[in-house]
């Protein structure tokens, strides 16, 4: 099978495709023949060995994917051979063959097509879990979302609309903020006072800030919550983790919270099947993840250059084989 290769860390132009043994089902696990792969900004980062987790070279990146199951392993029951399935793993969706866990799979929810279905589950699932799980978000409150134009980011304004929450959108730029859909407000931080704009907006600040950037801007962000808000980070896209003065979660009464979706069902063992049954609803409701651009697996780094050089929008998806 053809693959795309990380062999020594850097920028994603160390990627390379080539041939690669094809992988065979292990005991509980399942082979899928890849048809879209979508590009998330910790790809970027595990070539280049920043990733919280450190994957040793050489590996073929690519964390969430969607396809055709090709074949099962002894003791699997929950797929057979010919389900279209979505599903993210650490590694391997560069290619145009993924062996994964069959537990790390669900159906393709009916009315998405493949790019689709394989930008969806890793943002819309971190978005869900950092609006419900994590803050509650209740219908009405103020919520803004940091980083609204990528594709966390414009994953949990397309949720928290459709949730009843009267949310901010904010990016670093108007144009960026003009594809995103479902905010009542925009704020374009880079050229605008962040907290004072938030308050403004709000009537005296929000409810919920869900950030998935991290940086600079978490900070007045956090500022902004009006007493007894709700603040979770769920990334640190600029790449800088910040560091919060704690007197201001003391002072204001505020809740600060995380989510990482390879421990979450660890430490929520019912959040994921509820959070599943609540976004197929929403699919069904006509809900779509943006999907801006469609590379080939050829040019799989120009697809990674567009996360590394925050020109993407929404999400960028890897077709492969019959994926376009």
């Amino acid at each position: 099978m053809r693959a795309a290769r990380c062999d020594s860390y850097g920028p994603p132009d160390v990627v390379t495709v080539r041939d690669v043994p094809d992988p065979t089902p292990g005991p509980g696990e399942v082979v899928v023949e890849v048809r879209a792969a979508a590009v998330n900004f910790p790809d970027v980062l595990m070539v280049a060995d920043k990733y919280q987790v450190s994957l040793p070279t050489p590996f073929t990146p690519g964390s969430e994917f969607a396809g055709v199951v090709r074949a099962v392993g002894e003791g699997v029951r929950s797929v057979e051979a010919g389900d279209a399935v979505m599903g993210s793993a650490m590694s391997g969706a560069f290619a145009e063959l993924i062996c994964v866990p069959a537990e790390g799979l669900t159906p393709v929810p009916e009315g998405l097509d493949w790019p689709s279905a394989a930008a969806f589950r890793v943002t819309y699932t971190t978005a869900y879990h950092a609006l419900v799980t994590a803050a509650g978000v209740r219908p009405g409150e103020w919520v803004v979302v940091l980083g609204a134009a990528g594709g966390v980011g414009t994953a949990t304004v397309d949720i928290a609309h459709r949730l009843g929450a009267r949310v901010v959108a904010c990016a670093s730029t108007h144009e960026r903020l003009s594809a995103v859909a479902g905010a009542e407000a925009g704020i374009a931080y880079d050229s605008e006072d962040l907290k004072a704009r938030i308050k403004e907006i709000t009537g005296g600040g929000a409810q919920v800030v869900i950030d998935p950037v991290g940086g600079r801007y978490a900070e007045p962000a956090l500022r902004a919550l009006a007493p007894g808000g709700r603040f979770v980070t769920v990334g640190y896209a600029a790449g800088e983790i910040p560091r919060i003065p704690l007197n201001l979660v003391l002072l204001k009464d505020l809740t600060v919270r995380g989510v990482e979706l390879r421990t979450l069902a660890q430490r929520h063992p019912d959040a994921p099947a509820g959070a599943a049954r609540a976004l197929a609803d929403l699919v069904a409701g006509g809900m779509r993840p943006l999907v801006s651009r469609v590379f080939d697996l050829d040019h799989v780094t120009d697809a990674l250059n567009s996360l590394s050089d925050r020109t993407a929008v929404g999400k960028v998806v890897v077709a492969i084989g019959d994926g376009c």
